[in-house]
């Protein structure tokens, strides 16, 4: 399964529902694990320019597309969606490549 870091941004429309129904975060992400298969990892609220962090694991680049056009098409989010690489996997990658 392959890593992604997920930046959400919430739209005014997503700050209304989020502050009547706080509970729709964990709905939302049993959903995207039932429907698409991606997992959840952490998730965490912070300050700043975004509205959430989140760790993804799924299948592939497709999935991750598929899930943020779908999230994103329901007006209250906007996302960043970054590949992610394990540290020891790059340092292997680099080895691989040769001096």
């Amino acid at each position: 399964m392959a890593m992604f870091v997920m930046l959400t941004k919430l739209t005014d429309e997503g700050m209304k529902t989020l502050r009547k129904h706080p509970e729709r975060i964990k709905e939302v992400n049993e959903e995207v694990t039932q429907k698409f298969g991606v997992k959840i990892l952490s998730q965490y609220a912070v300050m700043g320019a975004y509205d959430f962090v989140n760790l993804l694991e799924a299948p592939d680049n497709d999935t991750v597309v598929k899930m943020a056009i779908e999230l994103g098409s329901r007006g209250t989010i906007r996302t960043l969606t970054m590949p992610a690489i394990e540290i020891d996997r790059l340092i292997q990658d680099l080895k691989e490549l040769g001096a």
